[in-house]
């Protein structure tokens, strides 16, 4: 477990697909053509610009692990998230590592799910 760290702002917390739970819960934080060509199966899907106005329908969780395509986007969505006191850590390399590690997705449409 590592942290990404921005000047005037603590590290977040990362986690590697290896480290994750055998069910974590998932904020996919990507745009909707992107989760509907691949996301975890489970995961709760709030676009990043959307996520502080949906706060409500976040899930305890402990961690609440997010994740985007690469990690950019899901580890400003973990810093904000941990600035407001909520267990989050970011999923190291996303989706694309995600993919990678050949663990499962589902797609929206049926298609063999990838990550856009």
């Amino acid at each position: 477990m590592g942290g990404v760290t921005t000047p005037g702002m603590p590290p977040i917390r990362q986690l590697s697909v290896e480290e994750l739970p055998a069910s974590p819960t998932v904020l996919d934080v990507r745009e909707d053509d992107e989760w509907a060509a691949g996301h975890i199966d489970g995961a709760i899907h709030i676009p990043l610009g959307e996520l502080t106005g949906r706060l409500p329908e976040l899930p305890d969780a402990d961690p609440l692990v997010v994740t985007c395509r690469g990690g950019g986007r899901s580890a400003r969505a973990t810093a904000y998230l941990q600035q407001i006191g909520i267990d989050a850590a970011n999923l190291d390399g996303g989706m694309q590592a995600w993919s990678a590690a050949g663990r499962s997705m589902v797609s929206e449409s049926g298609a063999p799910p990838t990550v856009i």
